[in-house]
């Protein structure tokens, strides 16, 4: 069984850009593309990925986006500049994503969690996402519990360690979490290995 708090949060601070942290707020398929984004690339290119992919495409219906020809949006994430370092797999990627929102949740993504009967199933759902692993999963579990309230059965367990994007709550949180991550990528550079 799924909780859900009756407050929700009109932006998540991600990205600094009001109206890119609102629909991240108000639109569950803009969370999770931006999510799938956030690889490889700053944290706040990636969650502003959505509002840019809608002005591009004209939409963030799943199932338009699903329909849409394969190089109509490898072409819409290729555009100037480019949504993201590697264009062609993200574009690949959330094409994916969509379908699975639309063809198994009604286009309905905030049915991944919602419907969830607890942290378990939550974490399977969120793993049938093309992009979405073991990390992420459990990034997008401390999220919903702590922006959204929305905390299946066992997601104490689930939550991720800090630091994650599932403590920012705010522009100073969120500058900790960009500090955080830099300095996590100098020590993975002087050591020769990524973060």
């Amino acid at each position: 069984m799924t909780t859900m708090s009756p407050t929700l949060p009109v932006s998540l601070p991600y990205t600094g850009n009001a109206e890119a942290d609102a629909l991240l707020a108000s639109d569950p398929l803009a969370l999770l593309i931006g999510f799938i984004l956030d690889q490889q690339i700053t944290t706040i290119k990636a969650f502003g990925g959505p509002l840019e992919l809608r002005r591009r495409a004209g939409t963030l219906e799943p199932g338009a986006l699903a329909a849409m020809d394969p190089a109509d949006m490898d072409a819409i994430f290729r555009r100037p500049s480019a949504l993201h370092r590697f264009p062609g797999t993200m574009a690949v990627r959330v094409r994916g994503a969509c379908a699975i929102v639309a063809e198994q949740y009604g286009e309905d993504a905030s049915l991944i969690w919602t419907a969830a009967v607890d942290a378990s199933d939550l974490r399977r759902r969120l793993m049938a996402i093309p992009g979405i692993g073991t990390e992420k999963a459990a990034d997008i579990t401390g999220v919903l519990a702590n922006a959204f309230g929305i905390r299946p059965n066992g997601w104490e367990l689930a939550m991720p360690a800090e630091p994650s994007l599932a403590y920012v709550d705010s522009p100073e949180t969120m500058a900790r979490y960009l500090g955080y991550k830099r300095a996590a990528k100098a020590v993975a550079r002087e050591a020769g290995t990524t973060p």
